[in-house]
């Protein structure tokens, strides 16, 4: 064999070389990443060739499975049953988008991927499993109360169970039925108008979307004031003059009702007639630290909240001077939360001043309905308050309901205790307010609880009828009655 030839074999013998190591490495390194990629449509078909498993509320699915279009590859798509009433619990599993919320979280197992759900049999023949469920503990009765109060309004509300932290409803209206993104044929157009709304119904108001609190976050204030010993009960005059003027400016903190008994008002009546000039005030004299330490208790500032959906993170801020410190104290300034955020401050009062911790996902199941993980044990619950101080704030809440500004809440049967709350909206309040309502419910004849917080984003109320008892106060006693009468 010549030179010529000799070098021509060593080249092809390398070429073939290249090609084995290349083939090797997308096989062994790059296979994993390939398959997982999410244009891959083998993945698509392979989630869509049987039925997913199901989301459960009060043990009926609320989710099921079509067989698709005769002419698709994709053998399945998923259905749903009330979509618009439960949307902001589910999410969607879409043929053509990354699922959703619970949908999302628990996909490997709705499709039967889980590694949990597999049988000696099914490791051996690398058989798909069958799909397992997850059950909720949402109660369909407060979910349809909350999503019916509210209506046409704009908003959100969150109710829970304040001793096991069960999540009983997430609401969020606008809402809009999973069912338009799931067929790959027309999810794209339903995309787009969902997507294009002005009202953003995709977007989750209860668990996602952080807004001013207003003066429900004066009960945080007031725990504060409480703990550190600023007062020693909700019936000591504070120091509070009238109006307040913020500090090194010349402007003064005024109240809602000028002829509300407000200056150096007890934090029970300032609570009552939700005087802004006493928790302005008292923030100041905490200091921002104080205030921020005891939001941080009750869960502002985690960014990992996760119930499982991962709520977004309710903010109290830093680095403010005493004037943005004074209206902090009254839920302004750069203060925001969200209606489950609110819902966890009632049921801590509620709850002798522990927080169990929230979760909306009962158990997940194989398809036979055995429990793979149960998480209403959940993390266990974690004092916020000394049982004093929350006793203290569920006397004074109650005396909002039955004489302040919370009236429209009262509920026959049941001690109600609550806060009123109406947030500034725009440059120098030049939009429409925010109406808050948080609360607590104890049924007189069996001692059930419930907590449960309503923030109403926008509404056909004119601006002067915005309040956070006129409009957010009866969607919560609607859900109340559902949770405790039922």
């Amino acid at each position: 064999m010549n030179k010529t030839l000799r070098r021509v074999s060593v080249f092809a013998l390398l070429l073939v070389f290249a090609l084995l190591v290349r083939a090797t490495w997308v096989q062994f390194y790059d296979g994993q990443a390939l398959a997982d990629d999410k244009n891959n449509r083998r993945n698509a078909i392979q989630t869509y060739a049987g039925p997913l498993g199901n989301i459960i509320v009060a043990g009926n699915p609320i989710t099921g499975s079509a067989r698709a279009s005769e002419h698709s590859d994709l053998t399945y798509r998923r259905t749903y049953k009330d979509g618009a009433l439960y949307a902001a619990v589910t999410g969607y599993a879409s043929q053509s988008y990354a699922p959703t919320q619970l949908e999302g979280i628990y996909q490997d197992l709705l499709n039967g991927t889980d590694n949990r759900l597999k049988t000696a049999l099914d490791t051996v023949t690398r058989k798909r499993a069958d799909p397992g469920d997850v059950v909720t503990t949402i109660d369909p009765d407060v979910q349809k109360a909350g999503f019916e109060a509210l209506g046409n309004k704009k908003g959100g509300a969150v109710a829970l169970d304040p001793r096991t932290g069960r999540i009983l409803a997430v609401v969020s209206t606008p809402s809009y039925d999973p069912s338009a993104l799931t067929d790959a044929s027309t999810a794209g157009s339903a995309w787009k108008k969902l997507n294009d709304d002005p009202d953003k119904p995709l977007t989750n108001r209860g668990l996602r979307q952080p807004l001013p609190p207003g003066s429900t976050f004066k009960l945080v204030v007031a725990a504060a004031a409480l703990e550190d010993g600023l007062y020693s009960s909700v019936d000591e005059k504070t120091a509070s003059p009238n109006p307040y003027t913020l500090p090194d400016t010349s402007t003064p903190l005024r109240n809602e009702s000028a002829s509300a008994p407000c200056e150096n008002a007890t934090i029970r009546t300032a609570l009552e007639y939700s005087c802004n000039n006493v928790f302005g005030k008292m923030a100041v004299d905490l200091g921002q630290d104080k205030v921020r330490a005891m939001a941080e208790k009750f869960g502002f500032n985690d960014d990992q909240q996760d119930v499982p959906v991962r709520a977004y993170a309710s903010v109290y801020p830093t680095g403010m001077d005493r004037a943005q410190t004074a209206l902090s104290g009254i839920g302004q300034f750069d203060v925001t939360a969200t209606p489950l955020q609110m819902a966890m401050v009632s049921a801590v009062m509620a709850n002798g001043g522990q927080l169990a911790s929230p979760h909306m996902v009962s158990r997940v199941t194989d398809s036979g309905g055995d429990a793979l993980q149960n998480y209403d044990g959940g993390s266990g619950t974690e004092r916020i308050i000394s049982s004093s101080t929350a006793e203290q704030l569920r006397s004074a809440m109650q005396t909002v309901i039955e004489q302040g500004t919370g009236t429209n809440a009262q509920i026959s049967g049941v001690t109600v205790g609550g806060k009123t709350g109406t947030a500034q909206h725009g440059e120098n309040n030049s939009q429409t307010p925010y109406a808050w309502f948080t609360a607590y419910g104890t049924s007189d004849s069996t001692g059930k609880e419930v907590a449960v917080a309503v923030m109403v984003e926008q509404s056909d109320a004119a601006r002067s009828e915005v309040s956070g008892n006129g409009l957010a106060a009866p969607v919560a006693k609607a859900m109340m009655q559902a949770a405790l009468q039922n």
